[in-house]
């Protein structure tokens, strides 16, 4: 069988769950399959910002690249319907998409695409009028309807998918995704730990937030029940709030400046892929308040570092969480305070987080991931 698998999703200079997803999966993917052949599908009309060179170490997969402007593509796919994706690349069996893309394909081609999330179907006012007439353009409905197979990846999403586009169950698999294995427990003596201590100026004690800066991660939120917190609360405790900003992030940082402990409140900026485990295990306990989430890979690698875990009970983050963290109603400050409280003043409940958090991380693995998405690959072959 020829695969063809779209890598313009990881080409965006972004960095975000998708491309987590992309960037773990397909190594694991390509290291267990002997049998079939990978072509990737890379269009990049300026300089490619993600380094798919080491991806030619793999023996079973040849790289294709296109340097047209991405506007002129993807109005060639939607309007004319030419030229067909795995046609210029020479022709494949099954093409994969890995996050919701536009793409036209020939009619012998079948089609698995990868759904992260509806959250632009359930959540628009969480996006930008650009993102939101993108998400109308690509049309996902019909993408979904057309596809040969759908991989969500959490029954959260399998369920948006039934409910708002009508997909049939049997069309879609869930698949998890995994925790790579250096998100682990560390001394605070490890020197890369206190290094990431020095380099990012983060205190003794903190809660931590990690993730993008934007109105559907519930920071104003979060900001609140931290004030509440500490007029009840004595001591040297801090909120980290650390990663990237996003669309509507002023309106955090306007908040936080005004806060009556705005001196508590720490922005770190974007956290590099090297740092974030050490970041991790220096935290007191990592909350994620996040209003909607596809799958949510922060509070799934603070689980797997040994952090005591409190996140949303909607959306996927049950599923990921299970019962190792305390979910709370994001809507609900006076809850969101109470956890971290209790989390903070408790030393036999956090540490029963810890150990539930190890043991529930531990269900997610790249490995499993990659075996299931080649496992549904061959059913949509022989269906």
């Amino acid at each position: 069988m020829i695969i063809g698998v779209d890598l313009r999703p990881i080409n965006t200079g972004e960095k975000s769950g998708v491309e987590e997803y992309i960037v773990n999966l397909l190594p694991h993917l390509f290291l267990i399959d002997r049998k079939n052949q990978y072509k990737l599908f890379i269009n990049s009309f300026s300089l490619p910002k993600f380094n798919f060179k080491k991806l030619e170490k793999f023996k079973n997969i040849r790289l294709y690249f296109f340097s047209y402007p991405n506007k002129v593509l993807n109005s060639a796919f939607t309007f004319f319907k030419f030229p067909s994706q795995d046609q210029m690349m020479g022709g494949a069996d099954l093409f994969f998409s890995p996050n919701l893309i536009f793409t036209h394909l020939s009619k012998k081609c079948r089609q698995v695409i990868t759904f992260h999330d509806l959250s632009f179907e359930r959540y628009p006012e969480f996006f930008s009028l650009k993102r939101r007439l993108w998400h109308k353009f690509i049309l996902p409905e019909e993408a979904a309807k057309q596809a040969s197979g759908i991989i969500a990846v959490s029954h959260s999403t399998a369920a948006d998918l039934q409910e708002l586009y009508q997909v049939p169950p049997e069309k879609i698999k869930v698949i998890y995704s995994g925790v790579l294995g250096r998100f682990k427990p560390r001394s605070l003596e490890d020197p890369a730990v206190a290094a990431v201590r020095r380099k990012y100026h983060l205190p003794r004690h903190f809660i931590l937030y990690l993730g993008t800066i934007e109105p559907r991660k519930n920071l104003e939120g979060l900001l609140l029940a931290f004030g509440n917190l500490k007029k009840r609360r004595k001591g040297d405790l801090k909120l980290v709030i650390a990663g990237r900003p996003g669309w509507l992030y002023k309106n955090v940082y306007k908040l936080a400046s005004q806060s009556w402990v705005s001196r508590d409140i720490i922005f770190t900026g974007f956290i590099t892929d090297q740092d974030k485990p050490y970041l991790y295990n220096l935290a007191d306990v990592f909350v994620y308040p996040s209003f909607y989430e596809g799958f949510g890979f922060p509070p799934l690698e603070a689980m797997a570092s040994g952090a005591p875990i409190i996140s949303s009970h909607i959306s996927s983050l049950p599923e990921v969480v299970g019962h190792a963290g305390i979910l709370i109603d994001p809507y609900n400050i006076n809850e969101i305070k109470a956890a971290m409280e209790q989390t903070l003043d408790n030393q036999d409940l956090k540490q029963a987080l810890i150990e539930k958090g190890k043991r529930q991380a531990k269900n997610f693995n790249w490995p499993t991931t990659a075996r299931q998405t080649l496992d549904f690959f061959e059913a949509i072959m022989h269906s």
